[in-house]
Order: structure tokens, then C-alpha cells, then sequence
């Protein structure tokens, strides 16, 4: 059997780990030119419901365990000027251990053969062969048939055409990005505020609040909430690290200096981060030879669960095509089955999302908090 995954991420590179657990090669083509080309995202919790049985699958949850940052799954929730409404210490029973993407990344990559991935390999168009097998061509005119194709590659992906016309639409609210570095010391008020895991602050408007996230070391790494149409941002500029600072800070006017100044004092330029939307319980009919995993198949807002539900997608699939020798279809088809169901039941999506921007935050998200520790 011939596998081409589409998206060295970590659904695309848990699914290559447990193929390879089971003794099927795999090749991965990513666009990036190498693993380092570009930050790997910040910190993300793995829950044991989801995203550590993917781990367990790879066979690598000793690995995982060096990688956990102990103190991570702390929290703290604020009002806009600053008082603490809400703390919770990490005990270490909270099943969702703290990681960095990148480290996490880093631990699948070197778990797999030498050459398993191909980098600056941009997939410029695929399209099918027949009798199940399909050929992507890549940006330098290169290409490649084979028999069983997986689209790992995110919100735009290439590869979900082949499956379905369905495609991301904006959901109506964005993450502006920013890190501070050396916070301890430069920003000792901030830091404070932000505590030794994450913290989450809302104001009189139930559209907008700061989150943000204690890294490896004292890099607080910072998502402002902001729920505004795309022409809205489009309007600022954010190739002007400080004119775009300054214009976000605007919507937070009033909010204590050690919450702001996770925006105006940025040691990182700001980045936009819309969120894009696949409809809830998408669904295609089997075609032969290709399939899809993670945000390529089931893209929602943030809700602390997308690396989480690639992990697992990965490696339900691997674990799948594995249990059906000979039989690739019927791999495919259990996989898709079981995927279906799951993501036509976002875990909490509505309920996070109305705790986080409904009209009475941040009282609803202490509930959600409360709620989840009972």
C-alpha cells in the first residue's frame, strides 16, 4: 500500500508514527521548507480523552511525559480591572498536561524513518486516476500517483475537493496574537496577573477579552479576543506592529495597565488569527483511495480541542487501516465512520463559545469552570 499524507502537522504526523507502529510506510509532503521554518503555535493541553490515546497509539507516552511543563493547567480568571475572580493551583490530576506544539511536533518527527517527510513540497493540485488511486502535483512541477491519499493540510486544504464542495467560512471572530519575553523581569505586574498557567479577562463586553498563557520559561504568550466583521480588521494595519498595538488596544480602554500591556508591550508583531468555520457534521460519500483528517475535515473555532481531535483522527486511521490488511477501503470506511459521529458533536463547542462571548461573561465562564471541577 502506497500513502501520501498531505500535511506534516501533528494529525499528518501521528497518522505516519502508528503506520509505521504497524509496519506500513508512509510519506509525508509538507509546503514548508524545513521544520523550523516558522513558530509552531504555543502551548496546548492534551486531554486524556482524546489527544493522550492518540500518544498511546504511537507508542511514545514516555517521550510525551518529558515534554509535559509541570504547573501549566493552572488558571486564573479576571475582571477587566484586573481583580481575581477565579483560581484554580495544578495539582497534577487535571488530565490535560501542558505541552509546547513545536516540542510535541519534534517528538513525532524524529519517531519516524529518515525521508518519511518531504519538505517544500507544495501541493499545487490533485486530482483522481480511477480505481482509487489519485495524483498530486507539486508547486516545481514535480508530482506523484498513489493508492491511498490523506489530506492532513488544514482549513484550506487541497485535498478535501476530491470529497466535498464544502468550504471555511469566517465565524465571526478572530485571536490578535502577541508574546512577551522575559516577562518575570520586564513586565513583573503582567506576569503576575497571567499566574504560572493561563488566564482569561473580560470586560463589560461580552465581544472582547485577553487570554493568555504561561510557556516554557517566562514567555507569556497572548491571544486577544475580539468578535469584529473581516473588513474591521482589514482597516488596520498590521504590517505597523505599533500602529496595529495601538488600535487593538483601543477596544480595551479602561482595562488595567498590567492587562493591556499583554498588547501594547508585545516583543512580537501582532498577527491575525480569523476563525474559519467547516459546517458542523460535514459529511461526504466514499471515494475510493482518499480521505481527510483534523481541521481539513472537521475546521472549528478554537475550543481547546483541534490538535487534540487531528492526534486522534491520525491515529484511529493508522490504527484502522492497520486492523483491514488488504483491505483499504474498509480501513477507510471505519475510520470515517467513527470520525463522522464524533465531529457531528463538537465536545462544548456552543457552550464554550457562549461562556467566552455570550452576554454574561465572565459569570459564565466561572460556571463553566465550576462546573467542569464538580
Amino acid at each position: 500500500m502506497n500513502v501520501t499524507i498531505i500535511g506534516a502537522g501533528l494529525g499528518g504526523l501521528t497518522l505516519a508514527r502508528v503506520l509505521h507502529v504497524h509496519g506500513i510506510a508512509a510519506t509525508v509532503y509538507e509546503a514548508e521548507p524545513s521544520p523550523m521554518a516558522r513558530m509552531q503555535g504555543g502551548m496546548l493541553d492534551i486531554h486524556d480523552y482524546n489527544g493522550q490515546l492518540a500518544v498511546e497509539a504511537t507508542g511514545l507516552a514516555a517521550e510525551f511525559r518529558e515534554l509535559i511543563l509541570e504547573g501549566r493547567q493552572a488558571m486564573r480568571i479576571l475582571d477587566q480591572d484586573g481583580n481575581l475572580l477565579y483560581e484554580k493551583t495544578d495539582d497534577g490530576t487535571g488530565g490535560r498536561p501542558e505541552v509546547q506544539r513545536g516540542e510535541l511536533r519534534r517528538m513525532l518527527l524524529d519517531a519516524l524513518p529518515e525521508g518519511t517527510v518531504r519538505w517544500g513540497h507544495k501541493v499545487s493540485g490533485v486530482r483522481t486516476l480511477g480505481d482509487g488511486r489519485h495524483e498530486v502535483t507539486f508547486a516545481d512541477g514535480a508530482g506523484v500517483v498513489t493508492d491511498l491519499l490523506v489530506g492532513a493540510d488544514g482549513a484550506w486544504s487541497k485535498v478535501r475537493p476530491l470529497l466535498t464542495d464544502a468550504t471555511p467560512e469566517y465565524e465571526g471572530t478572530a485571536f490578535v496574537e502577541t508574546y512577551l519575553f522575559l516577562a518575570d523581569s520586564r513586565h513583573p505586574e503582567t506576569a503576575k496577573a497571567v499566574g504560572g498557567g493561563s488566564m482569561v479577562a473580560h470586560g463589560g463586553s461580552p465581544d472582547d477579552g485577553i487570554n493568555a498563557h504561561r510557556e516554557s520559561g517566562d514567555t507569556v504568550h497572548t491571544y486577544v479576543a475580539l468578535a469584529r466583521p473581516l473588513d474591521w480588521f482589514a482597516a488596520i494595519d498590521f504590517t505597523d506592529p505599533a500602529a496595529a498595538a495601538a488600535r487593538i488596544v483601543e477596544e480595551f480602554d479602561g482595562w488595567a495597565p498590567e492587562l493591556t500591556a499583554l498588547i501594547t508591550e508585545g516583543d512580537t508583531a501582532p498577527v491575525l488569527r480569523p476563525h474559519y468555520t467547516l459546517p458542523v457534521g460535514l459529511r461526504w460519500d466514499r471515494v475510493p483511495g482518499v480521505t481527510l483528517l483534523g481541521d481539513a475535515a472537521h475546521l472549528t473555532a478554537p475550543n481547546g480541542e483541534g490538535a487534540n481531535l487531528a492526534m486522534l483522527d491520525g491515529a484511529e486511521l493508522g490504527q484502522a487501516l492497520a486492523a483491514h490488511p488488504g483491505d483499504v477501503e474498509a480501513g477507510i470506511a471505519a475510520y470515517e465512520e467513527t470520525m463522522f459521529v464524533r465531529s457531528a458533536t463538537p465536545v462544548d463547542d456552543a457552550v464554550l463559545l457562549e461562556s467566552l462571548f455570550g452576554d454574561d461573561v465572565p459569570e459564565s465562564l466561572l460556571e463553566l469552570v465550576r462546573g467542569e471541577q464538580n
